[in-house]
This record gives C-alpha cells, structure tokens and sequence, in this order.
C-alpha cells in the first residue's frame, strides 16, 4: 500500500472551507478511509481530470465536495478539498 499525505495547499483549502462544518468532517474520514483502504467506484467516483487540472484526479465526498490527488509511484497526494467549482475554479 502506497503512503499518503496531505499537502499545504490541502490542509488551507480544509481549513478554511470544511474544517467548522462537524457532520462533512465526519463525511471526509469515512470517504478517505474507504480510499485508502483502495475503493476507487461507487461512492468516490474515482475519476481523472483533464483541461488545466489534467494529470490529477478526483474523488467525491458529497455530491459536490471532492478531493484532487495525484499519484506518484511512492505515495498519494491530497492536494485540494472544496466544492466542484473551488477547485476546479481557481
């Protein structure tokens, strides 16, 4: 199994966007648990990304809320957590 870490860009983008909300905290361990344990379909909806995002890729928390990683041969890397359009948008 592939060691993972949370970027600095990671931990801002929690922080000030899920980080005061108790019930999607609760929401993002269960979903991260269930992909580091290796689920990638239903319910993460593991997918790649493309346009200026590609090369990454996205799983759901919500139906909204979704996480961009990337992978490289040692470990994953969270590196954003928001919204479809805060981490797409920016």
């Amino acid at each position: 199994m592939k060691s993972y870490r949370f970027s600095k860009k990671y931990d801002k983008a929690y922080a000030k966007r899920i980080g005061h909300n108790v019930k999607l905290d609760a929401k993002i361990e269960q979903q991260l648990a269930l992909f580091v344990a290796g689920q990638r379909d239903y319910p993460l909806k593991d997918h790649a990304l493309t346009g200026k995002l590609e090369g990454k890729r996205a799983f759901s928390i919500t139906g909204d809320i979704r996480v961009i990683y990337i992978e490289t041969a040692e470990a994953i890397i969270f590196i954003d957590i928001g919204t479809h359009n805060q981490v797409h948008g920016e």
